[in-house]
């Protein structure tokens, strides 16, 4: 009698697998949002000697696609956000070939990218680049950008050594790396530095702290009694130049900050 209620009861659990499968949407657009009652069904499915190993990893697979899929809306959730609050870049880096021939500016990388990637960090993502040279020498660089839930997303670009000026073949390699890496990052995030005297707008706005501004960010610096007080500090500059898009105070508000820091070591 007792093998009998075992066996009908592993059958009832068996069954159910079967149904709770079944009736999951194998889309994962439309697969259920609750996460934990697919793991009691793989659970319930594991405990059962009867269960076929094949339904098991269905289900498995059901609970990956789901994961997948949460993952990638938290990832555009966050970049959303990010775009609805971007720091703007400003081109303050002037590059020209001589007088009469090319010249232009662009948004310095380093400063860029450290600028990008607080922002990105407040939304939860990352952002990383892989670079590959072929055998052709073309270089190519990926900007990946990585959410917390695991979810990424990639854009890439390729290009020859930069090798115009008096560059070494070093230099014109990491010429080359840097511009991808900054137009990658650009690319993936959406956004698009400004000119320096004007923000797109035709407004002739310039994008920079007042000197007022800047002078009492010099002082209170100067001024600084401890690292505590000083890192404080610096996340009030850095939010004061994001907000003002000023890219080269930025810099150097930070070159000026890491220097205090060293005399209060």
């Amino acid at each position: 009698m007792g093998n009998a209620i075992a066996a009908s009861k592993k059958q009832e659990s068996a069954d159910e697998m079967s149904t709770s499968l079944q009736t999951l949407p194998a889309s994962s657009g439309q697969i259920a949002s609750d996460s934990h009652s697919i793991m009691r069904i793989v659970e319930r499915a594991m405990a059962s000697p009867d269960f076929d190993v094949g339904k098991l990893q269905a289900l498995l697979d059901v609970k990956e696609r789901w994961e997948a899929n949460e993952a990638r809306k938290a990832f555009v959730s966050a970049l959303n956000a990010f775009k609805a609050d971007a720091p703007r870049i400003v081109k303050t880096k002037e590059v020209s070939f001589g007088a009469g021939k090319t010249s232009y500016k662009h948004a310095l990388a380093g400063v860029a990218s450290e600028i990008i990637g607080e922002a990105l960090a407040k939304v939860g993502i990352s952002h990383r680049w892989d670079v590959h040279q072929g055998d052709g020498g073309r270089i190519k660089v990926t900007c990946i950008l990585t959410h917390a839930m695991g979810h990424a997303e990639r854009v890439a670009m390729e290009a020859t050594a930069d090798t115009s000026g008096s560059k070494n073949s070093i230099q014109a390699i990491g010429s080359t790396v840097s511009y991808l890496q900054r137009y990658t990052l650009f690319a993936a995030t959406g956004l698009v530095p400004k000119d320096a005297d004007d923000d797109g707008a035709g407004g002739g706005t310039v994008h920079a702290m007042t000197p007022a501004e800047r002078e009492d960010f010099e002082a209170r610096i100067g001024l600084a009694e401890s690292k505590r007080e000083l890192e404080a500090l610096w996340q009030e500059i850095a939010a004061a130049c994001t907000k003002a898009g000023d890219v080269e105070a930025y810099a150097e508000l930070k070159a000026e900050v890491a220097k205090r820091l060293k005399g209060l070591a």
